[in-house]
């Protein structure tokens, strides 16, 4: 590879194995929902601890979104221009310190500060880890590291809400950000010593005109924005719940913290049953094919969310669509990540920032309009299916476009 050609940034021979990618890969995506399912355990207890409003601590999600999507787009171009390594390690570097920051704030508005920087710092996992799998993989390949991460990922938001109740309860709520701390270290310590650059760096990527068309090439293309929606209104649907489903599970059905953190494993649970079922049906079949009964599964699970408006909530009603629009949106995604970042790898830290923007915007802006409605529960029943909708209409439009043939 000519390396003073600008154009040419990935690194061709493999820097790194499918496995190493893999898991690498999911630690980084595990950045964003651990900080946000690790701490929603906590959000009735903040209000008591800084004496402040129910609308006061979900603002302090809506900051972390807010953080997340709008960073992304500078995290994505910036790691084409520099390497992906030492973006990475930068914005853990914020995500620590604005851990820290939360853990001693003295008030509720040095907490939403933190959060907000906590979402910054965050936002660098989603666009870089799928930046590396499109710099070295192609294809099938890169729709299995795709899921490889989605099964690993799982772990984290599984396991988050449930750490994070037993934390509340035994340790109070700082325990949580004191391991947030941890494993931002964590995962500054693994890129340093585990992970190999996978671009040659450009430095002319960093200039206004070039990032801007960057991303006009990006929202010009159909390909790539039918695509990125289909994967924001499904996986925006998920986002979205973590605003609501504290509110719901613990204020109306009274459930403990705990009990809200095991609850949120048949969530995680059927997103990893789903990703297992994935990486199963794609020894058969091409990962393409499985986008329709995914979104089969979404349909589903948002025609059950619309009988909330009828009859009292339980934990079945409420859980079990999330239990098939979850086991969905692993079906979906792996595939439509690959077709959204397939025709750009030159700028595929761009597109993967655009691609989240687009996930985490969606989930921005609904769990914003969720804090408009009085019960959390039509709020639910109305927003879940309005994004379960997006996802099959843009995969519609995706469909009625040429078919893209990857290099």
């Amino acid at each position: 590879m000519n390396v003073a050609n600008p154009t040419m940034t990935a690194i061709e021979t493999p820097q790194m194995s499918a496995l190493r990618v893999s898991l690498i890969g999911a630690l980084f995506v595990a950045i964003g929902p651990i900080g946000m399912a690790l701490y929603t355990p906590a959000m009735p207890e903040i209000v008591h601890a800084f004496g402040t409003s129910e609308g006061m601590v979900k603002m302090t999600l809506t900051l972390y979104f807010a953080g997340f999507a709008l960073a992304q787009l500078i995290a994505g171009p910036v790691s084409d221009a520099l390497g992906r390594r030492p973006v990475i390690m930068a914005f853990m570097a914020i995500f620590g310190g604005a851990s820290l920051l939360a853990l001693f704030a003295p008030n509720i508005e040095v907490f939403l500060v933190a959060r907000f920087l906590q979402g910054v710092g965050a936002s660098a996992g989603v666009a870089i880890s799928r930046a590396i799998v499109r710099d070295q993989f192609r294809g099938n390949q890169s729709s299995e590291i795709m899921n490889t991460i989605g099964i690993i990922l799982a772990i984290a938001p599984a396991l988050s809400p449930t750490l994070g109740g037993v934390l509340v309860t035994y340790a109070g709520w700082q325990s949580l950000f004191l391991t947030m701390t941890l494993f931002g270290v964590f995962v500054v310590a693994v890129t340093h010593l585990g992970m190999q650059e996978t671009i040659v760096a450009d430095r002319n990527r960093l200039k206004f005109q070039a990032l801007m068309r960057s991303y006009g090439k990006l929202f010009a293309s159909r390909h790539f924005m039918t695509a990125a929606l289909t994967i924001a209104g499904a996986l925006g649907a998920i986002y979205t719940q973590a605003t609501i489903l504290p509110f719901i599970l613990m204020d109306t059905l009274g459930m403990s913290p705990a009990g809200f953190g095991l609850a949120m494993i048949l969530q995680s649970g059927s997103f990893f049953i789903g990703a297992l079922s994935m990486r199963h049906l794609m020894k058969h079949h091409d990962a393409s094919r499985l986008v329709a009964p995914g979104l089969g599964f979404i349909l589903l699970g948002s025609a059950m969310f619309v009988t909330l408006f009828w009859g009292e909530p339980s934990l079945l009603r409420v859980m079990g669509p999330i239990g098939l629009y979850s086991f969905g949106v692993a079906l979906v995604m792996p595939a439509m990540t690959t077709s959204a970042l397939a025709p750009f790898p030159h700028i595929a830290g761009a597109a993967s920032s655009l691609m989240g923007f687009l996930q985490m915007g969606a989930g921005l802006v609904m769990g914003s309009l969720a804090a408009l409605f009085p019960d959390p529960v039509i709020a639910a029943a109305v927003l879940i299916p309005a994004m379960g909708a997006i996802a099959c209409l843009s995969f519609l439009l995706f469909r009625r476009l040429p078919v893209f043939a990857e290099p």
